[in-house]
Parts: structure tokens; C-alpha cells; sequence
């Protein structure tokens, strides 16, 4: 079932998210429906604060973006996992810029400065605990979504001069004033 993503404004994007416990109601069914969300809205990651659960969840499907950046050799086909509780335990390597986007601040793209390497512990859908170490596009869409779980948004990390600038489509989303092809809700009805 596809389910409405929230779009820039709401409060739920802004919480820190609440653990998820082993007992969480219809688990299999909620990661199923953010599955089904996310190749609605034709994303690569979805977080559960998106959908407005604020729940340390979130969902990645890196395969689209294979071959996207120039010169990777990076193989994103088969990068599909569930991160529950995730907790990104370092970050290191070389900044790199790249042209984000999300799916609930649609229409606004810009460049975003991450570390290159991540370590992150993490329980997959069947509650088993995971340790890896993740690299290039697999850890930038890792970090974009881990951001949703802390109540940060991609907006938040580029420069006060580039926020200046995009404030006006900003205030569109929040006032429901732009179109998706898949379901969203406002904090102001359109």
C-alpha cells in the first residue's frame, strides 16, 4: 500500500525518532508499505518520519542510481535493506559533493558535503543485529536517510547563501503549492 509522504514543514521531520521495539505492530507489513511508497514516488531511500511514523526506520533501493555518478564503479544493483535502529557509529574518508534530492522537499536539488565511509550498527526486518562498514553512493543514501531519523533534512546542510535560495519553493511545499506524482500531505491544504 502506498502511503502519503509528508512534505517540508511538518513537525514530524524535525523530531529525533523513537526506537522501534521487537513487538512493533504489522512491522513486516508497515516495511512492505514503505517499499511500496518509496518506488511510487520513484525514490532510492525512504525514512519512516516521511511517512509521519517517527520510528528509527528506514528503507534503501540504491539500484536506480547505479551509474549515476561519473567515473563510479560502484555496483548499486542489490542494494536493497531495511536499517532499524540504525546508529552510524563513524564517519571518515574525504568529503565529497553531490546534487541531493527528497521526496519530501520535491523540486529542490542541491549540492551536499558527506564524509566518503560510514560504520553503522543496524537491525535488519527479522530484528537480526548488523555491523558494516559502507562507502561512495551506498553510504551517502545511508546518511540522507539516517538524517530523516534525527530529524534533519538535506536542506539543513547546505550553505545559509543556497537556503536563501530555495526559501521560496521551501514555502511552496509547505503551503501545498506544487505537484508529485505520488500522494503527499501539506501543513497547508492547497
Amino acid at each position: 500500500m502506498v502511503l502519503p509522504i509528508i512534505g517540508y514543514g511538518h513537525s514530524t521531520l524535525r523530531k529525533k525518532a523513537a526506537l522501534v521495539t521487537h513487538d512493533y505492530p504489522n512491522l513486516q507489513a508497515f516495511i512492505a508499505n514503505m517499499f511500496d511508497t518509496m518506488y511510487k514516488a520513484q525514490g532510492v531511500g525512504l525514512a519512516a518520519p516521511q511517512v509521519n511514523v517517527s520510528i528509527r526506520l528506514f528503507v534503501v533501493d540504491a539500484a536506480p542510481m547505479e551509474g549515476i555518478v561519473e567515473g563510479s564503479t560502484e555496483v548499486l544493483k542489490g542494494f536493497k535493506k531495511v536499517f532499524i535502529n540504525a546508529e552510524i557509529l563513524e564517519e571518515s574518508g574525504k568529503e565529497w559533493a553531490f546534487r541531493e534530492g527528497c521526496l519530501s522537499i520535491p523540486e529542490v536539488r542541491e549540492d551536499v558535503f558527506r564524509k566518503d565511509t560510514i560504520r553503522i550498527k543496524y537491525f535488519d526486518e527479522n530484528f537480526v543485529e548488523h555491523e558494516e562498514t559502507f562507502s561512495g553512493m551506498k553510504a551517502r543514501v545511508i546518511q540522507h536517510e539516517y538524517d530523516h531519523i534525527e530529524g534533519l533534512l538535506f536542506v539543513d546542510k547546505i550553505s545559509h547563501f543556497r537556503r536563501q535560495i530555495v526559501k521560496s519553493r521551501l514555502v511552496k511545499i509547505q503551503r501545498g503549492e506544487i505537484y508529485t506524482e505520488y500522494p503527499m500531505k501539506f501543513i497547508a491544504t492547497r
